[in-house]
């Protein structure tokens, strides 16, 4: 029996003790009430998370009041006939596929995912759900991403639907914990023995004025979870916790950089350089780096837009630094630091190759040392493409040969891509200034002229040879730098692929950390031909997640992490080159 003045719920009681997963099908013709048309997978607007899916085909439904309210009697006052506020409509003639899915913003397995939001795991391994336990085997080395509450009572409530991440380190286990543990005392140690680690972060931040401008791809979330006055608590909340010693962001508001997000990373101790964007769009990058242990020799922003080229005719772009570290090691004294955000736009790989190309040029100039080798590299960013595609294997493997090669298949990013244009040779043209080296033309000149005179000799004699070369092969890109991925994007028991944004369109990998890796790196994957010594090693890096993982939370953003985007997190080792 319902109190009076008290509410009764939206749905029948016998739906509702049925759970959020039952789905209920009538055949059998009920009272006429209302008809309307409802489309596919159609949910109730309103700014509930938990109003239902209804998921059916197209069809006509029609609503009754309840049978329990017997016949109309009116109203011992007088005025218009009104209904009683509170009825609980009911659906009448739902044919056979027709059901209510009732949604949660915490869902815990892929059966509760939205209708709209299933994808198909056939043939994988079960992943663990983030609230169960981490293994015994890797809970010492557990490192929970998310903040513990202020208050252990607001344990329980606040860590529900959180995101569990582990490190996942490359050396020995004792050596392991102390890092894990006390890495102040660690850092202080490798000083001491001629070393050098240092963390890195590569954040794309989701900027407020493209999220709005793309709405489209949050409908999966509640709204308040969307306002910038939100998200970015827990954005500085997150690099606070995780405490990286360079951070690479993108699609950094200008606004938002200048009133929030410079001022609140500079009380943390950095220092922070950034570059926007070129068109209309009030988004870029940052690198930020903490003045207790790097100095800054350079920062080098990268403009891909050229007016004077069709071709580049986006407003991309990307900062290159050069940072000294503040402790005396035997280790080179510069490390390079790059940051980017390629070009979306799946059917246009001929500009994303010609910007990574011009990045790679200006990472080669300011990287470029006195002896002819460069200095340890890093390579972060958003550059939408998905591994294994030409230009994830052209970053790793240093060479590409993009002869016959379809201009939509460049980033991976569809599976059946609807740019089928054939990439032109050259893709640029040579008023670019950048060779097909991917440096620069002048400063390739230079270093010609600085061989000697027995090799300029030498280069005469072989002109003809050259040319035949480069006509033979004119179609094949290639860089110097010896480049592995910090993640290896797939799960190495199951294979499942790991994923670095989730929104309502897709989960992929789009962001990566590429590194100059050393000789010795045990951690570096196979890729450039090239005995180059980087002078990096790889000691650690913070685990990535699965599509079905994310979708347990609700994808990508929620209440706990507020972009469409996870961070990425590594652990490097200077070494002696």
């Amino acid at each position: 029996m319902r109190l009076r003045g008290q509410r009764p719920p939206m749905l029948p009681r016998h739906m509702q003790r049925l759970g959020r997963d039952w789905v209920a099908h009538w055949d059998s013709p009920q009272r006429f009430c209302w008809n309307s048309r409802i489309s596919n997978s159609i949910r109730w607007v309103g700014r509930y998370s938990w109003a239902p899916y209804l998921s059916t085909g197209d069809f006509t439904v029609n609503w009754r009041p309840p049978r329990f309210f017997g016949p109309w009697r009116p109203p011992r006052f007088f005025g218009p006939w009104r209904p009683p506020q509170y009825w609980n409509w009911q659906p009448d003639n739902f044919t056979h596929n027709s059901s209510f899915h009732f949604s949660n913003p915490n869902m815990k397995s892929e059966g509760d995912e939205p209708s709209s939001k299933r994808r198909r795991h056939s043939g994988q391994n079960d992943v663990c759900s983030p609230n169960e336990e981490i293994s015994s085997s890797n809970q010492n080395e557990a490192a929970c991403l998310s903040i513990p509450p202020k208050n252990e009572e607001e344990n329980t409530a606040n860590t529900r639907g959180m995101i569990k991440r582990h490190w996942e380190y490359f050396c020995h286990h004792s050596k392991k914990m102390k890092i894990l543990e006390d890495k102040q005392i660690d850092q202080n140690n490798t000083e001491d023995k001629g070393k050098f680690d240092f963390t890195v972060m590569s954040y794309n931040i989701l900027s407020q004025n493209l999220l709005e401008d793309n709405s489209h791809l949050y409908n999966h979330c509640r709204r308040p979870v969307l306002i910038w006055g939100y998200r970015f608590p827990n954005i500085l909340r997150e690099i606070k916790h995780l405490d990286a010693d360079v951070l690479c962001l993108q699609e950094v508001q200008e606004d938002h950089f200048g009133m929030e997000i410079k001022p609140s990373l500079e009380s943390l101790g950095y220092h922070c350089e950034f570059k926007m964007r070129t068109g209309r769009k009030p988004d870029g990058c940052a690198i930020c780096f903490k003045i207790s242990k790097f100095n800054l020799i350079s920062s080098n922003p990268v403009e891909f837009f050229r007016h004077d080229i069709p071709l580049l005719d986006r407003d991309n772009v990307g900062l290159v630094l050069l940072l000294q570290p503040r402790f005396h090691c035997k280790a080179t004294s510069a490390v390079c630091i790059a940051n980017t955000h390629l070009l979306y736009n799946p059917r246009r790989g001929d500009i994303k190759l010609t910007q990574l190309a011009m990045l790679l040029a200006e990472i080669a100039s300011v990287a470029h040392r006195k002896d002819g080798r460069f200095c340890p590299i890093i390579i972060c960013g958003d550059f939408n493409s998905v591994p294994g595609s030409p230009l994830y294997s052209f970053i790793k493997e240093g060479k590409l040969n993009y002869e016959g090669l379809p201009i939509g298949k460049v980033s991976g990013q569809e599976q059946f891509p609807r740019g089928q244009r054939i990439l032109t040779i050259p893709i640029w043209p040579p008023s670019l200034g950048i060779s097909q080296s991917c440096v620069y033309e002048v400063q390739q000149q230079r270093q010609e002229e600085n061989t000697g005179g027995e090799k300029k000799e030498s280069k005469l004699e072989h002109t003809e040879e050259i040319i035949i070369a480069a006509e033979k092969f004119p179609s094949k890109l290639q860089h110097r730098f010896r480049l592995s991925s910090v993640y290896s994007h797939y799960l190495p028991e199951s294979g499942i692929p790991e994923v670095t944004t989730c929104h309502s369109r897709s989960a992929v990998t789009v962001d990566y950390i590429f590194y100059s890796a050393a000789k010795d790196d045990s951690a570096a994957q196979p890729g450039a031909e090239d005995t180059f010594d980087g002078g990096l090693k790889l000691l650690g890096r913070l685990s990535l997640l699965t599509e079905q993982d994310l979708w347990t939370v609700n994808g990508l953003p929620n209440e706990h992490n507020s972009s469409d985007h996870l961070s990425l997190l590594a652990q490097f080792r200077l070494i002696e080159q």
